[in-house]
């Protein structure tokens, strides 16, 4: 099994809170810049998907807080899509310490909206994969 596609992140003292852990709002800005830089390297834009008349929308996350996180440690935001055959799909990530702790595992429910009928469009993961120039990645 091929390793989950991640991004390396450093956690900023401007995110953490007056305890010193990070924020608890960061974690979905780690997650979120996770998935537009997993959409960028499959070669999927905001330009494209605009000018497809499309647009990724959440329609629920959840995260399991495991360790805490302080300012200067160094951390691998995972993304994984998990396609259906419905409208929805689910976004499985987890936010890991060097050392492989789990600090984190968030998952969404998300789902790909006409933008101008605004109603989720059927078969998202294969309108994304259409989208992208390395559909592997998805």
């Amino acid at each position: 099994m091929s390793e989950p596609f991640s991004v390396p992140v450093t956690v900023r003292g401007y995110e953490t809170d007056v305890q010193g852990h990070l924020n608890q709002s960061v974690y979905l800005n780690y997650a979120e810049h996770a998935r537009w830089s997993l959409l960028d390297a499959a070669g999927i834009t905001q330009a494209a998907l605009i000018g497809s008349g499309v647009g990724p929308v959440a329609l629920e996350t959840t995260i399991r807080y495991q360790r805490e996180l302080l300012a200067g440690d160094e951390v691998d935001v995972t993304c994984g899509f998990e396609w259906g055959e419905g409208k929805t799909f689910r976004i499985q990530q987890t936010i890991r310490k060097k050392d492989g702790t789990v600090a984190a595992e968030i998952t969404a429910v998300g789902g790909l909206m006409d933008l101008k009928a605004r109603r989720l469009v059927a078969n998202a993961g294969e309108v994304l994969k259409g989208l992208a120039t390395d559909p592997g990645l998805l």
